[in-house]
């Protein structure tokens, strides 16, 4: 069983440059633009990569960091004990699994730097904790969905709870763009 503080919050709230051991090189070289950080979730939607895909290109364009932040809802372990870590064990295999795959495909665009978080609990609260703990993290960026079922869950919740919800800007990409037409507009 994974224990909670290990592979909880502590474990994975990095304070410093998460860079794969291949990119280590370049990232002494990356120049320092105050820490500026857009968030991008991921959620495993398909328009979560678009939100990734855009964070990546703007920071390359602008300077500053990538955060990635995985929320592991705790609703998924509402079981028996045995059955509970073995659950919480894949969701923290799952959300290290997303975290790789956009970590790798941010390096595909650009020397940028990323760092990766996992949190435990309902995915808008841990945004807004988030935000408030690293006031570095300028903007949030999201992606609609794609289908027509309206703008995506993560964009509904968030739009519920208002205007003042979150102290900074919310970017909102259409969640059909290709990497192409990302670069294009980032």
């Amino acid at each position: 069983m994974p224990d909670r503080n290990a592979l909880g919050k502590s474990a994975f709230r990095w304070q410093h440059v998460a860079m794969s051991v291949e990119h280590e090189d370049q990232t002494a070289q990356m120049p320092d633009f105050g820490g500026r950080k857009f968030l991008a979730v991921l959620d495993g939607t398909e328009e979560c990569w678009v939100a990734v895909t855009f964070a990546a290109y703007r920071m390359k364009r602008t300077g500053g960091i990538v955060k990635l932040l995985v929320v592991i809802e705790p609703d998924d372990f509402q079981h028996w004990i045995g059955v509970e870590d073995v659950m919480r064990a894949e969701a923290y295999e799952q959300a290290n699994q997303w975290l790789d795959e956009a970590e790798t495909k941010i390096a595909q665009i650009g020397n940028i730097q990323v760092e990766r978080e996992i949190r435990e609990g309902r995915t808008a609260d841990e945004i807004e904790e988030l935000i408030s703990e690293d006031k570095n993290i300028s903007i949030l960026v999201l992606a609609s969905s794609t289908s027509t079922d309206g703008p995506g869950p993560l964009v509904s919740t968030l739009a519920a709870r208002g205007a003042n919800a979150l102290p900074i800007p919310v970017a909102i990409v259409p969640g059909i763009l290709t990497d192409s037409q990302i670069a294009e507009l980032a």
